[in-house]
């Protein structure tokens, strides 16, 4: 995450009334060493903890690259390497950054053929600092200590943040963006079709007859279907699309770029999804058959912003009771909004 992404997410969390991001640091650090040799390993391991508390462990390559459970990853690498040979260094250090569970990490390079002109190209690929000639635990434990105090005030706002913000816009029995999320993300969807003209669809999808589903099996039941339903939306949607959770029993999808006939299309395919397949809820073992009713607007960019978000959930909501007033497990589309 970059700073600029950090800043976003610590502003984004702000103008929703979120508390400040906490820095307390209290988590002692896990660092790897790889060595060109295992005694080397563990001589240059020897060195380090006299000079700085932590989890130091000694590891080759492999290990290295191995998947990392959440969490167990090393806050910080210390590579010896041969920079002049590219397969002993460079490839290691770009695999490292390229890779969820250590892309993060603190990486400083020893570089053992003590090339001073390889020094910018692992700096480029992401090494943190690079240190040359014989090892010095002490220049070592000197570069580590800010760059680990930086990487865990890093760590504790991206934790945070993200945390304060999937409570304040994620649906907590779906896992699926709620309405207030929804509302902003509209927003912007809107004000993209007036710039670009190009359109765009909005879809509400309200469960038929979940109340007797409730009524009839408990709400443990309720719940499962809410969560298959979302599961099943979820994958029939593209990844530009917005699914969100709108209350109770009701979705709504948001649909960049997209119109009449693709919208359609998309509708129908939502709306077979749930009802071609009974869905198993394991609180009763028991399979509930399910129906979605939907209601469709698609319409263009309006340049003087004749379009609200609100206008656009009202006509959506109108075609979606005519779904429900017409049967149920239909799809009606709103008169088509143009600019």
């Amino acid at each position: 995450v970059t700073h600029e992404e950090l800043t976003r997410r610590q502003d984004a969390a702000a103008e929703m009334g979120l508390p400040d991001v906490a820095r307390e640091l209290q988590r002692t650090a896990r660092i790897a060493v790889i060595a060109p040799d295992p005694q080397t390993g563990l001589d240059w391991r020897r060195d380090l903890l006299e000079r700085r508390d932590g989890q130091i462990v000694v590891i080759d390559r492999g290990g290295a690259l191995d998947r990392w459970a959440p969490g167990d990853a090393p806050d910080a690498f210390i590579v010896g390497a041969d920079l002049a040979h590219a397969r002993d260094g460079l490839m290691l250090l770009s695999e490292l950054r390229s890779r969820p569970a250590t892309r993060h990490a603190v990486i400083v390079v020893h570089d053992i053929a003590r090339d001073p002109s390889m020094v910018p190209s692992a700096l480029d690929i992401g090494a943190n600092a690079v240190t040359q000639g014989a090892f010095d635990a002490d220049e070592i434990a000197h570069r580590l200590a800010p760059l680990i105090m930086h990487k865990f005030e890093v760590d504790a706002l991206r934790d945070s943040v993200d945390a304060r913000l999937s409570l304040a816009v994620l649906d907590p029995l779906t896992g699926l963006y709620n309405r207030r999320y929804a509302e902003t993300y509209m927003r912007r969807v809107i004000a993209q079709a007036s710039e670009t003209g190009q359109p765009f669809a909005l879809m509400l999808l309200d469960l038929d007859r979940f109340k007797r589903v409730n009524d009839t099996y408990g709400h443990n039941v309720g719940d499962e279907v809410l969560i298959e339903t979302a599961r099943r939306l979820q994958a029939n949607v593209r990844e530009v699309d917005l699914l969100v959770r709108h209350g109770g029993e009701e979705f709504l999808i948001a649909m960049p770029a997209t119109d009449f006939d693709a919208a359609s299309s998309a509708a129908e395919r939502l709306r077979r999804v749930i009802a071609e397949t009974p869905m198993h809820a394991s609180a009763q073992d028991t399979d509930v058959a399910i129906t979605v009713s939907i209601g469709v607007t698609v319409c263009t960019g309006a340049p003087d912003g004749a379009h609200t978000l609100q206008g656009l959930i009202d006509a959506a909501d109108r075609a979606l009771y005519a779904s429900k007033s017409e049967g149920r497990n239909l799809v009606t589309f709103a008169d088509v909004a143009a600019a």
